[in-house]
């Protein structure tokens, strides 16, 4: 049986199959797991936030501190992207690099690192795959900004993706008995429930097929 960290962790989340799964990963690692949640003031918070919190509830996962939500509004940086003002958002087709939020990991975990610190908590995870393409989630980004941070805090801090090296099917069998379905993935939410037809639902209903398990989300189309 693998040996318990003493140390804490604090888990950016969000209301995505990857991160819920992380949370109940890290929870059998280290000592104690501090789920956090980053409102950004975007399109989809609202419903994803509320899948959150339901996953997290019905999960009852053991050593998982209660979710802690900051806010760090963007919207007068990004102004009218689609990520904000919910319009055009990147379809079931479209191609995976539209899915890029400048800056977003930079923001994560620039307010991760704060809080961490506060809290004398070593350890910031991220619910990063295999195969992302953007820069901001590769392995040297995580190193140099562990760097950086625990520079600017006085204090040692490490990011780790403790799913860096694994597909979205291979995280969906190891998180099989969770409560997925109510988890949320989606872009461009319909009366609180996922649409069916962004680019997160698409992704999200191939890595179910791929693991070959069963996709109990109820989607609007």
């Amino acid at each position: 049986m693998r040996q318990r960290s003493s140390a804490s962790v604090l888990a950016l989340v969000s209301g995505g199959c990857d991160s819920a799964i992380m949370v109940a990963w890290l929870a059998r690692r280290f000592r104690s797991v501090h789920p956090v949640y980053v409102r950004f003031g975007l399109a989809w918070e609202g419903a994803e936030l509320a899948g959150l919190r339901r996953f997290l509830r019905a999960a009852r996962i053991p050593g998982a501190s209660r979710l802690t939500v900051l806010s760090l509004p963007v919207r007068d940086t990004y102004g009218k992207h689609w990520s904000v003002t919910g319009h055009r958002a990147p379809g079931a087709r479209s191609n995976d690099r539209l899915m890029y939020l400048p800056g977003r990991n930079l923001l994560l975990l620039s307010r991760a690192a704060v809080l961490a610190a506060l809290r004398r908590v070593p350890v910031i995870a991220l619910g990063t795959l295999k195969g992302n393409l953007f820069a901001d989630a590769s392995a040297r980004y995580r190193r140099g900004f562990g760097l950086v941070a625990s520079m600017a805090m006085s204090r040692h801090l490490t990011v780790i993706a403790p799913f860096g090296g694994k597909r979205k099917r291979d995280v969906l069998r190891l998180g099989r008995a969770l409560p997925l379905h109510l988890t949320f993935s989606c872009i461009s939410p319909v009366r609180g429930r996922q649409c069916g037809r962004c680019n997160k639902c698409a992704e999200r209903r191939r890595g179910f097929a791929d693991a070959g398990l069963p996709d109990h989300t109820r989607y609007a189309h």
